[in-house]
């Protein structure tokens, strides 16, 4: 028998009736890992408010839920917060430990701070460090870039985003899982039936609504097309929320695109919008790997993305994707006039690149890692 803690700060909400609901993506991830584990014991963040339908249950009665307190945030006082909340934070991860044959933390996060400390030197819990941030940013937010120090120096294994030059042993290249072996078959049909109708060419963007990801500059080079280019686009999807959504809509009103907010979505409606849409665009200045590059792929949705992390990695510009050198209107504009001018059969060629790149975001190839290079 095998337990894993796994230490995050993933939102999680109780629901009316009670259930326990977490973050779509790192849920969908802890569920497939019974395939590994026993039993899995999850530490992090419970906070009171509506769960978004993005959210996600556990599956599985061998995992069970440590609530932590929802703390962080980017005013002085949400920073202080974790100060005083440090003692009882620890103390939660310690009875969680001691439970535990192994665990993961999840970094970089604003407990991280203290909790990678507290790991590297005081416990002797077999485990490892999943840093799902961009392993090589400059100019970090320092509290990020001290947990990235510390896990370079420390010996036990540290799972990143991308290959890097003068790599460390220890730091071992690891894709993000996203996709089941079904969805994988799925996306195999989806992407050989997709056709780029020069009427009717569908873009999405996937994540928080805001500045930080880009979706300003999103919207402004979409205005910026000129009317036979616009033309061409049937509808632009914007999936996600964010406390600045009612400006990002007031800024669409004045345009004769469709551009349609969604609002948060549960993953099969996600994966459903990545179905109808010929490219995702994800014009933001920093980022590890996006799970959502490596699921709008799979559905035959070209990357529009930055050129930041280890994403250059898995998309190469003009082979399976474009890629932005600058995060600026100008660049933005000249890669979507890019996607509108490809041929039928450019675009079918492009789009069935994928396929090698794909198979290593599965949930059983990571599983599969898992066993052989960290347990």
């Amino acid at each position: 028998m095998s337990t894993l803690t796994i230490i995050s700060h993933t939102e999680h909400y109780k629901k009316a009736d009670g259930t326990i609901v977490g973050l779509g993506s790192t849920v969908t991830e802890v569920n497939n890992l019974v395939e590994v584990f026993d039993s899995i014991i999850h530490v992090a963040m419970l906070h009171d408010i509506p769960a978004p339908s993005s959210a996600l249950a556990y599956t599985s009665n061998t995992i069970t839920f440590v609530p932590l307190p929802a703390v962080g945030g980017t005013k002085t006082l949400d920073k202080l917060a974790i100060i005083w909340k440090t003692p009882q934070i620890l103390r939660t991860i310690q009875k969680a430990l001691n439970k535990s044959d192994y665990f993961q933390f999840r970094a970089p996060t604003g407990i991280g701070v203290f909790v990678v400390p507290y790991l590297v030197f005081l416990s002797s819990k077999k485990g490892w460090f999943k840093y799902a941030g961009n392993w090589k940013q400059e100019n970090a937010p320092m509290a990020y870039s001290f947990q990235r120090y510390l896990l370079k120096q420390q010996n036990r294994n540290v799972t990143i985003n991308g290959r890097w030059e003068n790599q460390k042993k220890h730091c071992l290249t690891f894709e993000n899982p996203c996709l089941t072996e079904q969805e994988i078959i799925h996306g195999q049909f989806i992407t050989q039936n997709k056709k780029l109708n020069k009427e009717a060419i569908n873009f999405c963007f996937v994540g928080r609504l805001e500045e930080a990801k880009g979706l300003g500059l999103f919207i402004n080079a979409f205005k910026s097309l000129s009317p036979k280019e616009q033309a061409c686009i049937g509808a632009i999807h914007l999936v996600g929320d964010g406390e600045l959504v009612d400006y990002y809509k007031a800024q669409t009103l004045d345009s004769a695109l469709n551009f349609i907010f969604h609002g948060y979505l549960s993953r099969k409606d996600v994966h459903q919008i990545y179905q109808i849409s010929h490219a995702i665009i994800l014009p933001s200045a920093s980022e590890g790997f996006p799970k959502v590059i490596a699921e709008a792929m799979n559905y035959g949705c070209l990357p529009i993305v930055s050129d930041v992390s280890s994403i250059s990695n898995y998309v190469v510009d003009n082979q399976n994707g474009f890629l932005l050198p600058s995060i600026t209107k100008e660049g933005l504009l000249t890669k979507i006039e890019k996607l509108l001018g490809l041929s039928e059969s450019t675009y079918s060629t492009m789009i069935d690149s994928k396929k090698t790149t794909i198979s290593k975001f599965t949930y059983s190839y990571y599983n599969q890692r898992i066993k052989i290079d960290l347990l």
